[in-house]
């Protein structure tokens, strides 16, 4: 038998018409050969022969008797792990090594369906999606608050040193300015500051802290949570953090905190919301004052007041010096002339 690619050569140069004597010429063969192939059809014969790749013979292992043991343990506890399935298949009477058992074991082990996540689209002004993410300066931890636009994709972010609610508070009310307007309703992954319970998984609801119940309703939106361990239905602010890590803070010098949060309002105007969304092929800033600048509900008259005041942190020194302000907590108390009070009691007596 010739090689393949000389045969493959042949067939070729009589498919393209050249003369039986020429072709022995260029091959070195006879022609008498190349008339004996093509009368007997022994040419495409060996073509189709050699181009077929061989089937690979199985060579049996010392795990084969085993195997139906490995399997039928699968089946039943799919998350035994090899370390396992070894022990036993070598009590079993099993002679070889480990490695053999753990690549059989990856090729059999039963794998779970994947919970499909459908994408979902809002319409224009329906819902934000918000997020924390933590980055390392070198002057300490910070945490952006992110929020993007779930119908155009517009970003708003800030850093802040704190996840609490008055950060949250504080961060809603400056993107709510920045947008002109607020969404009907924030989808919030499991953040302590906004859910204080989520039960839904055992048939309960939802159970939101009341402060920033109140606040949502000052500012007139309802407050959605991820289910638990359901992070990737917020997926609209997760590629957002991955892009915020990678084409802003990488690679860039911040000075502190005021130069971090300004480079990142020019960042956001200058690059995230004017490049085409991957998503969307639309540009972010275009989508948002197209079609959904003017369906954002109206801002407040006014901020938000809260009820709750937050306590005072007390810092090291203080705790460590024993400090009147450390054992003594300062309570906020409104103060009132007592005219005020002589007002209130005359109204209740004319009610």
């Amino acid at each position: 038998m010739y090689g393949w690619e000389r045969l493959v050569l042949l067939k070729h140069l009589l498919e393209q018409g050249l003369p039986k004597t020429e072709i022995a010429a260029r091959l070195g063969v006879s022609r008498g050969l190349i008339y004996h192939w093509l009368r007997t059809g022994q040419l495409d014969l060996e073509v189709d022969a050699l181009c077929t790749p061989r089937a690979r013979r199985s060579v049996a292992t010392k795990l084969d008797p085993y195997k139906a043991i490995i399997t039928a343990r699968l089946d039943t506890y799919p998350e035994l792990s090899a370390v396992r399935l070894f022990d036993e298949v070598r009590a079993a009477g099993y002679p070889g090594g480990v490695a053999q058992l753990q690549l059989f074991v990856r090729q059999v082990r039963p794998r779970p369906p994947v919970d499909p996540v459908v994408r979902f689209e809002t319409p224009p002004g329906h819902q934000a999606q918000v997020d924390f993410a933590t980055f390392r300066f070198p002057w300490g931890r910070r945490h952006v608050f992110l929020v993007v636009l779930g119908y155009s994709r517009l970003l708003w972010l800030q850093f802040y040193p704190r996840q609490t609610m008055a950060t949250v508070i504080e961060a809603l009310e400056a993107a709510f300015t920045y947008l002109g307007g607020v969404p009907r309703e924030l989808l919030f992954d499991q953040m302590r500051a906004v859910i204080v319970d989520d039960a839904r998984p055992t048939g309960g609801r939802v159970l939101e802290n009341p402060e920033f119940l109140r606040f949502a309703t000052h500012w007139g939106f309802r407050i959605r949570a991820c289910r638990p361990y359901r992070a990737q239905t917020k997926g609209k602010v997760e590629r957002p953090v991955r892009y915020v890590r990678d084409n802003f803070v990488y690679g860039r010098e911040f000075l502190g905190d005021g130069d971090l949060n300004a480079q990142a309002l020019l960042w956001m105007d200058h690059t995230a919301n004017p490049r085409v969304h991957g998503t969307t092929h639309e540009v972010p800033r275009e989508r948002f004052e197209r079609d959904e600048r003017a369906v954002l509900q109206p801002l407040p008259a006014g901020r938000y007041t809260p009820l709750v005041l937050s306590p005072h942190r007390l810092t090291r020194p203080e705790l460590a010096a024993g400090s009147a302000r450390a054992r003594h907590p300062v309570v906020e108390v409104e103060r009132r002339p007592l005219a005020a009070y002589a007002q209130l009691a005359g109204a209740e007596a004319e009610a």
